[in-house]
């Protein structure tokens, strides 16, 4: 389905000048989706994209984001280097939250 917006002269020339358009092609079922998530927010798809692209760290950011969490945890609670020790137990105590075991934790 291909939809045609007419625009003013005045104003068309003006948007086009700070704003670079790019279509990404996606399902039928994606596109829906996504108009539903705009409008139950109260956006544009557009907006939303820039949402969730704006969100959605990327891997660099989340190495950042582990190091410097991993630095505050030394300075603040461990008072020494984390290890690989600390990460299993941190995942041990994890698992046994979601599985309900909060009495087993240490």
């Amino acid at each position: 389905m291909t939809v045609t917006l007419e625009r003013p002269a005045a104003v068309y020339p003006r948007y086009t000048e700070r704003m670079a358009d790019t279509t990404i092609k996606v399902d039928r079922a994606v596109r829906d989706r996504l108009l539903e998530l705009a409008r139950e927010r109260g956006m544009t798809m557009r907006d939303l994209v820039a949402e969730l692209a704006g969100a959605t760290p990327t891997q660099d950011e989340l190495r950042a984001r582990y190091e410097a969490t991993k630095a505050y945890v030394e300075e603040h609670f461990l008072g020494r280097p984390y290890t690989e020790e600390d990460e299993a137990a941190g995942e041990k105590a994890w698992a046994d939250v979601a599985a309900g075991r909060l009495g087993e934790i240490q």
